[in-house]
């Protein structure tokens, strides 16, 4: 029998395509630039990253059996993470991103195989209380109220796939979770306005999150938990490509805490791996 993982990742895996270009973009416009294919989605990259740091991660995500998933299936196989609980649908989901000098302009996810996994899915499933579980907000909304409802497990973690899409973790506001998101994507979840990742952390915890942890690009990141306030400055740097960053800060940040670094620690760990992520990019 295979030892249960140290953490669960639920939700998105995909084929990121991604435009560059180093002009601006307005609308309309047609310009020079790369285009490249990378593995993505919010679960996936959590679940490689946490790999990557020595853990013993699975991943529950919905990947075609075309020929993009199964070269997603190897893909996840070399990187260490565990294929065990894949569901296997008719298609691969896809991302597509343009980014500019300005960060990103737009972005469109194909998420049918993602929006398809239903409660179903589950019900064989049994998760050891001491199984750290991260749930992306990719999946369909029935699907995550079902899952706020039966994860029962001591530590849960969520992170939001987009803006559009955060919205979706409204069920899990009340539990005793950790929630990942940039600035923008607790406005979503909260319906409301926020000047800093500070008012946003505790806009979030007054709506009944146990810990928020919220990014703001290059401004301060703020961690606010029932033991208080922790702040913590991105390093002055270029990004090459920004697709992706907090996933990594996400998997830094729990591979730190499920490694045993204190929260400050913790949290300087995930902003330095984020910030080498988006300067690291081709």
């Amino acid at each position: 029998m295979k030892p249960a993982p140290d953490i669960l990742c639920i939700g998105a895996a995909h084929w990121d395509i991604i435009g560059q270009s180093p002009n601006s973009i307005g609308r309309g416009a047609d310009v020079p630039g790369t285009i490249r294919r990378a593995p993505g989605g919010v679960a996936l990259n959590i679940a490689v990253g946490l790999a990557a740091e020595g853990l013993h991660a699975a991943l529950i995500a919905a990947i075609g059996t075309d020929a993009s998933g199964n070269a997603l299936c190897s893909f996840l196989k070399v990187s260490g993470v565990e294929t065990t609980y894949l569901i296997r649908s008719a298609q691969t989901d896809c991302y597509l991103a343009i980014e500019s000098p300005d960060g990103l302009i737009a972005a469109i996810a194909a998420a049918d195989a993602l929006e398809g996994i239903s409660p179903d899915a589950f019900e064989t499933l049994k998760m050891d209380p001491e199984v750290t579980v991260l749930i992306d907000s990719g999946l369909a909304p029935p699907t995550l109220d079902w899952l706020a409802r039966a994860i029962q497990v001591n530590d849960l973690r969520l992170a939001a796939a987009s803006a559009a899409k955060a919205k979706r973790l409204s069920p899990f506001l009340g539990t005793d979770a950790c929630f990942y998101l940039n600035r923008m994507e607790a406005e979503a979840l909260c319906d409301t306005g926020f000047a800093d990742s500070t008012s946003a952390a505790l806009g979030l915890r007054s709506k009944g999150a146990t810990r928020a942890i919220i990014t703001d690009g290059p401004s301060p990141i703020c961690d606010a938990s029932p033991e208080g306030l922790l702040h913590t400055c991105p390093p002055n740097i270029r990004p090459s490509s920004i697709t992706g960053a907090g996933d990594r800060f996400a998997a830094a940040h729990i591979a730190a805490e499920k490694n045993g670094l204190g929260r400050s620690a913790a949290l300087a760990f995930a902003r330095d791996a984020a910030a080498r992520h988006i300067s690291d990019q081709p």
